[in-house]
């Protein structure tokens, strides 16, 4: 184990003793999430949900299954990327069903926790999932206008916008342009560093069969 993956590690024990908001009393796990290589690609979501505060592990259950598939396609796995969220406990209502982490949520538990996760894996590329992750980075902009683009953060991280896997399973007509964008994000990496295994990648440009939603949830 290297100094980066003790610090890591030290950092994740941090997190999960963390009760320094109010989310901290509802959780059944905190949602650390999982690292893969430093220098490489790093998703990022809003916060936990039901399964993933069950497991405490992130994006878990049909969304998970869809971005597993996803990187599955271009060759990566959930150990070759880092996945997070900027939230590390499930956000809930008051009748106990999932909602979406506020401003004053973001910024908290963001500025304390994720930008430290960030500061040892230093991804090349950081990829944002779904509209609140974004804002967190950007406050001021949103999916529709930013989505398939690449931002430069003012600490110089290199964000990639998409949308959320939850989102897609709620919009079956996107997914060819979700399978357009994790190409696009294997390319950006790709022109930066050859450290990342790659298999499988190259789009089969005779191919016109169209998948369905349901290839990439089997």
């Amino acid at each position: 184990m290297n100094d980066v993956e003790d610090k890591l590690l030290e950092l994740t024990e941090e997190i999960k003793r963390c009760t320094a908001c109010h989310l901290s009393r509802g959780r059944t796990n905190v949602v650390p999430g999982i690292y893969g290589p430093k220098n490489g690609i790093c998703f990022i979501g809003e916060a936990p949900g039901f399964f993933e505060d069950k497991q405490g592990l992130p994006f878990v259950g049909r969304s998970g299954k869809l971005l597993d598939n996803m990187l599955k396609e271009i060759g990566l796995t959930r150990r070759s990327v880092s996945i997070l969220n900027v939230v590390k406990c499930r956000p809930t209502t008051s009748d106990g069903k999932n909602r979406t982490p506020t401003e004053h949520e973001l910024k908290f538990c963001g500025e304390r926790w994720l930008f430290k996760q960030l500061e040892l894996i230093k991804p090349k590329l950081i990829v944002t999932l779904g509209g609140i992750a974004l804002k967190f980075f950007f406050p001021k902009l949103s999916v529709t206008k930013t989505v398939g683009k690449v931002l430069k953060t003012k600490e110089g991280y290199k964000i990639f916008v998409t949308y959320h896997p939850a989102f897609i399973l709620r919009n079956y007509n996107l997914l060819e342009t979700y399978e357009k964008h994790f190409k696009e994000i294997n390319e950006i990496i790709r022109a930066k560093t050859n450290r990342i295994a790659t298999k499988g990648i190259e789009e089969k440009k005779s191919e016109k069969t169209q998948k369905s939603l349901m290839d990439f949830l089997i």
